[in-house]
């Protein structure tokens, strides 16, 4: 799932992201050919998703602290035709900006309400909706005083469970764009605002939540961009 274009997406190795140095491949690539194993099974199914899977705010017995959001869009083709019966997987960090993971371990609350993950399947207009926290920005070591921008990570699997995108979806007018190197690691200026959401008047509910749209485009000219580390 992706576009042919190089443009839309990150290269393996981006020098200013300096994990990159050690996920790139250093030989050439060799696509294999799918088994049939790989292309016809296993098939998603609606059995394995939980009635607040979709909902990270209700995961626990009381509620998270932070700004209540609700991200809702579609999964489509490069016709704009919806994909039906994906799943769409979420994982963040809590409006302090720390994962519920042992390996984040910077000085920020943890929230005992928010575990930070989420999933839902697509449905017949290839439709999806989370209600969530919006995170918060996070420190990290990849340069000095580098800060990553609020973002939400996605992974959309189509029915055929091999076919895989991963990519980060980010708020609008964020101030840490200029310096995220995650971010500037996709060439072309027009793919990366694609990866930035809209507020949406008509998904913010009142005395509810804010509304953000995202729409996901799994290949063509008009592709989500892939995440950098799912770029190899």
């Amino acid at each position: 799932m992706g576009d042919s274009s190089r443009s839309a997406h990150p290269p393996n190795d981006s020098p200013a992201y300096g994990s990159s140095r050690l996920r790139a491949p250093q030989q050439p690539l060799h696509v294999l050919a799918g088994r049939l194993s790989e292309l016809t099974a296993p098939l998603l199914a609606g059995e394995t998703i939980g009635p607040l899977d979709h909902d990270l705010t209700r995961q626990h017995d009381g509620e998270p602290l932070g700004e209540r959001i609700t991200v809702s869009g579609r999964v489509l083709d490069e016709e704009g035709n919806p994909v039906a019966g994906a799943l769409v997987e979420v994982w963040q960090a809590n409006a302090a900006g720390r994962y519920a993971h042992r390996s984040d371990q910077h000085p920020a609350p943890l929230d005992p309400n928010f575990s930070g993950a989420g999933r839902c399947l697509t449905d017949a207009e290839g439709g999806y909706r989370f209600i969530t926290i919006k995170p918060g920005a996070y420190p990290w070591r990849n340069h000095p005083n580098a800060w990553r921008p609020a973002h939400v990570h996605f992974s959309v699997f189509s029915p055929a469970f091999a076919q895989r995108l991963v990519t980060q979806m980010y708020f609008p007018g964020d101030p840490l764009f200029a310096q995220d190197p995650i971010f500037n690691s996709v060439p072309d200026e027009s793919a990366r605002q694609r990866l930035v959401a809209r507020w949406s008047l008509e998904l913010t509910q009142p005395e509810w939540s804010l509304g953000y749209a995202w729409d996901i485009v799994v290949a063509g000219r008009e592709a989500t961009p892939l995440d950098d580390d799912a770029s190899e």
